[in-house]
């Protein structure tokens, strides 16, 4: 398989990591989305550690017509609803799971859809659950990275700031040297939407070969609805 990592695993240990607290999933997602980027999102397995560096990630906000809680609290979405810092899991097509991360205090509604990760932490059990040629297409997408991390919908709901969870989120320790390899961050449109297709709520390092979608051209921030 060919290789494309640019993070060296043999230079970071899970365990010395510290989770994102709380209080970072407290703004709005078009907050926290960009702010995520170059954080690593951490999968529990029976071997080990699976995971990586965030890469690419979109904000779905309130009054947001493109948003799973625009219409309110279903029995799919109640996680979107509650505390911030927790995921929310589902299925889309009837075969391929998203994860994001809620945002916001409850009753708000707002979460990041988490779109592509580098591959670092447990490669081969990610290799197990996805067999691809280019190891650039293991984890270059939402569908693709649940698969690889078998993030499904029986994790929804769980505590992202939590080290013993099955799944959580760390805090880059050395953000501003990952960002000065990968960066400039690219702000864009989101993906397959046909509701607020033109909002610029995706973002993405400029540089990173796990990137899911390239923009043709970077985009100006829009003004948005006046609530989100």
């Amino acid at each position: 398989m060919q290789s494309t990592r640019v993070t060296k695993q043999a230079e970071i240990r899970v365990e010395d990591l510290k989770p994102l607290p709380r209080s970072f999933y407290e703004p709005s997602a078009k907050v926290v989305a960009p702010k995520l980027i170059g954080h690593y999102l951490i999968r529990r397995t029976e071997s080990g550690f699976a995971g990586g560096p965030i890469v690419e990630t979109e904000a779905y906000v309130e009054n947001d017509p493109a948003c799973h809680a625009f219409c309110g609290p279903t029995k799919r979405n109640q996680v979107m609803f509650g505390e911030p810092g927790y995921a929310y899991v589902y299925l889309i097509y009837g075969f391929y799971y998203c994860f994001n991360a809620v945002c916001k205090p409850p009753g708000k509604g707002e979460a990041v859809l988490v779109r592509a990760i580098e591959p670092v932490f447990g490669v081969e059990y990610m290799r197990g659950n996805r067999e691809v040629d280019d190891e650039r297409n293991l984890t270059s997408g939402p569908g693709k990275l649940c698969k690889a991390l078998e993030i499904e919908r029986g994790l929804d709901g769980v505590d992202l700031t939590d080290a013993t969870s099955e799944l959580f989120v760390c805090e880059n320790p050395d953000l501003k040297g990952w960002w000065k390899t990968h960066g400039p961050m690219v702000t864009t449109t989101r993906i397959g939407l046909t509701k607020a297709a033109d909002w610029p709520l995706r973002w993405y390092a400029e540089k990173h070969p796990h990137v899911s979608k390239r923009a043709k051209r970077p985009m100006a921030e829009k003004t948005l609805k006046p609530n989100s």
